[in-house]
């Protein structure tokens, strides 16, 4: 007969604490989100997005199902309710119409389900945790679970973590990748990284954040990318300096003013003569890297169907750009390009205008309304920090790189859980477990 009654109260399992259960959850989420099921893929063999083979399709739509569980069976309702916004699904009505005109609407509209996977998971990590010390134990484990394997990579796969002569793009050998198939994603992922270690020093976990701060900064200025390097520091300062006097609507308005800028000194150097000469006269690189002709062509495109664009993913590849006559009047032979090279003129081309200024609204002008309006509480102060630092960030990183609306790509999933946790932070009450 067994011995039942003799049984200790240390033999019986111990359950792990729903919160901490959650809080996990978020962290792996976060985790395989960022890291990615297929890491260390050069950008000449990667798939694009998370919907070009069958471990993508289903890895990522598994993800998707956790998530989904999860947030059913451990969120708070009322987190999950103040994360839905009605201009985001505006936006997504945008995406999904573009479709229909898509070359291939098939592959478009899968695309579509997987942004909008994209988008569920995220607002799991958002939505699971039930305090702030659970959002930052799952940035801790994102942060870590990257930071070790793209540095680990440099050592053991060097030709797979760093850029090589052998590739295309020649000029970026030795520059750092990590496990990410540019140096150009991997430099906004480290910087975000950057920013989660200042967030995490403000609420007293001074030895992890300053570990990664550290890490975060290092890997930055090794994949040689100046708009990285340069954006850092200057997006703390736009941030933190008038926050930490209150002055939050100031912040938002030097947040404006310099995406203006922005956009007047890279594309709209094609639409203002007078700051493409300016840049010349500060010896600056007026085509940015060759940009400007990449941009010159779009736009051309874009005035045949300002309305409603060529449809989701259907330009760049497309025959209208594979088989065009060769554009002699431009400095770059653009029909071999994948992207704009300009995320906001890549909404146009695939959506049409009117969805761009949907996407300014939902994109930036939400967001800067939502930080303005945070509640005056310790915890909202410094997430809505943080998630302002990697919003501004991404906003100005986009005038020269593209990425919004790509599906599984780590800079968008950013963008979006910045977007959403300002969101959250202007509408309820966030708490630490103390």
């Amino acid at each position: 007969m067994s011995n039942i009654g003799n049984l200790k109260r240390t033999d019986t399992p111990i359950a792990l604490p729903t919160r901490l259960v959650a809080s996990l959850l978020a962290g792996l989420i976060l985790c395989v989100l960022l890291v990615s099921l297929r890491p260390f893929q050069p950008a000449s063999t990667a798939i694009a997005g998370s919907g070009g083979d069958l471990v993508n399709q289903l890895g990522f739509g598994a993800l998707g199902g956790v998530a989904s569980l999860a947030m059913m069976l451990l969120a708070d309702p009322r987190r999950l309710l103040c994360l839905v916004s009605p201009m985001w699904i505006i936006m997504f009505g945008f995406v999904f119409l573009s479709t229909f005109v898509a070359v291939d609407p098939g592959s478009a509209q899968r695309a579509v389900i997987f942004t909008i996977i994209g988008v569920l998971c995220v607002i799991a990590v958002l939505a699971l945790p039930p305090d702030m010390d659970g959002f930052s134990l799952a940035l801790i484990m994102a942060a870590t679970a990257v930071l070790v394997l793209s540095y680990i990579g440099l050592v053991i796969f060097p030709d797979l973590a760093k850029h090589t002569a052998s590739e295309i793009e020649s000029e970026h050998a030795d520059l750092w990748r990590g496990i990410y198939a540019h140096k150009n994603v991997a430099g906004p992922v480290m910087a975000s990284f950057a920013f989660a270690g200042i967030y995490l020093i403000r609420r007293g976990w001074h030895k992890s954040g300053a570990t990664i701060l550290v890490f975060a900064l290092l890997f930055v200025a090794h994949t040689g990318s100046k708009t990285s390097t340069a954006l850092v520091p200057m997006v703390i300062l736009l941030v933190m300096v008038p926050g930490l006097f209150g002055f939050r609507i100031v912040t938002a308005l030097l947040i404006v003013t310099a995406l203006a800028g922005f956009f007047f000194f890279t594309i709209g150097t094609l639409f203002f003569p007078f700051t493409h000469d300016l840049l010349l006269q500060m010896g600056a690189d007026a085509t940015f890297t060759g940009r400007t002709s990449i941009w010159q062509f779009g736009l051309e495109k874009l005035s045949q169907t300002p309305w409603r664009g060529f449809g989701l993913e259907s330009f760049w590849e497309a025959a209208v750009v594979r088989q065009a006559e060769n554009p002699y009047y431009l400095d770059w032979d653009v029909r071999g390009i994948v992207h704009a090279h300009n995320g906001y003129l890549d909404i146009a081309i695939a959506m049409g205008v009117p969805a761009l200024i949907c996407a300014i609204i939902v994109l930036v002008l939400l967001p800067l309304v939502d930080y303005v309006r945070a509640l005056r509480k310790r915890e909202n102060i410094f997430l809505s920090d943080f998630f302002m630092m990697c919003l501004t960030f991404s906003l100005m990183n986009a005038f020269l790189e593209s990425f919004f609306f790509r599906r599984a790509d780590p800079v968008w999933l950013i963008v979006v859980m910045a977007c959403l946790g300002l969101r959250m932070t202007a509408r309820i009450s966030l708490l630490s477990r103390a």
